[in-house]
């Protein structure tokens, strides 16, 4: 008996000492990656007052410019191209000319018409008169009547013909269909026009739109008239304002849905088709926010360390919603805690502290 207690007293010290073995392993691999500063001395930090203010959560996406308005011009007539008045990325105002096609077929053919015409009007009264009738007495004339005479005086078909001429001819020159600028402007002078492609393209001042997709998952979180910020890839510290205007009520195969917003302003430097980034913001309500820079790994657990009597402390946190700058504190801290956002990254429990600068 006195042998059996004897093993069982060295059994629970070897399980005391082995556990009391992985604690202190386990707080070393907690701090294996962090490099402690030198005996004595004491870490400078950065600190900000916790407390309760709007989070706003953010999707960020890629998208493109697009122009609000953009008229692809094509002539209806065929011919040699005359000439043309304007050229790429030159603007032009509502009703300016852009190109022709030769005139003097076009003018000559409707002259043709114009004659035929005459000539109809004068056997349509020659017509009237056998039929005891005057032209000046066309309304008094008989419906049925009226009609026989046009046939058989070609009027009717000469008036066709000559609407025709005059169509060709007004449609044998492109016009600004309003303000804008040309683009896309490949045809020279003296040659055919393109078959397959537009003439040219008119894009117009008065907008550009952004762009962009969602995921299905996240439409809760945009709406019509949501501020939108934008930076182009090709631009360094270039950032625009657009309202989202449109969100396509279609969800696409990939899961993704179509949302359009306007662009704020003149638009100055973008073009269509340029490649741009979008973030939207939507306010979240009050949140307990910490910067990024406040949150460190240790042992693969989340770690916020507040300042208390020339202290660190260290907190073990979870966190909900985050954005560019800050995380959403769901659990392990309070309002009124003294959060280190700067000087962390070497820190360890208790460690002391010297305070720079405290933001309220």
């Amino acid at each position: 008996m006195r042998i059996l207690k004897s093993y069982w007293a060295q059994y629970w010290f070897i399980s005391v000492l082995c556990a009391a073995c992985g604690g202190a392993a386990e707080e070393q691999q907690a701090d294996e990656h962090v490099q402690a500063l030198p005996p004595g001395e004491v870490a400078a930090v950065r600190t900000m007052v916790l407390q309760e203010q709007t989070f706003h959560h953010e999707l960020i996406s890629n998208g493109t410019v697009v122009a609000a308005q953009r008229a692809d011009l094509r002539f209806e007539e065929t011919g040699m191209v005359e000439d043309i008045f304007v050229k790429n990325g030159q603007r032009v105002r509502k009703g300016q000319k852009i190109a022709q096609l030769a005139q003097f077929k076009l003018e000559n053919t409707l002259q043709q018409a114009a004659d035929n015409l005459e000539k109809a009007k004068l056997e349509l009264q020659d017509v009237l008169i056998s039929q005891g009738y005057t032209l000046a007495d066309s309304l008094k004339v008989p419906q049925e009547t009226m009609k026989i005479a046009k046939i058989k005086s070609n009027y009717a078909y000469s008036l066709i013909q000559y609407d025709l001429a005059k169509y060709s001819l007004s449609h044998s020159v492109l016009y600004a269909p309003y303000d804008g600028i040309i683009a896309n402007l490949s045809a020279k002078k003296y040659n055919m026009p393109p078959g397959n492609e537009p003439f040219c393209t008119v894009i117009a001042n008065d907008g550009m739109d952004a762009q962009f997709s969602v995921l299905e998952t996240e439409l809760p979180l945009i709406r019509q008239g949501d501020r939108v910020e934008l930076s182009p890839f090709s631009i360094q510290n270039y950032q625009a304002t657009a309202v989202i205007e449109e969100i396509n009520p279609l969800v696409d195969e990939h899961g993704m849905v179509k949302v359009k917003a306007r662009i704020q302003g003149a638009a100055t430097g973008l073009y269509e088709g340029m490649n741009i980034r979008v973030r939207v913001q939507r306010a979240a309500g009050k949140q307990l926010i910490v910067p990024k820079e406040a949150l460190v790994l240790r042992n693969n657990r989340k770690v916020v360390f507040t300042a208390k009597n020339s202290q660190a402390l260290w907190n073990y946190v979870e966190t909900g919603l985050e954005n560019a700058s800050g995380y959403v504190i769901t659990d392990g801290l309070h309002a009124g805690d003294s959060v280190i956002y700067e000087g962390n990254l070497n820190l360890a429990h208790e460690t002391p502290i010297k305070v720079l600068d405290k933001v309220q």
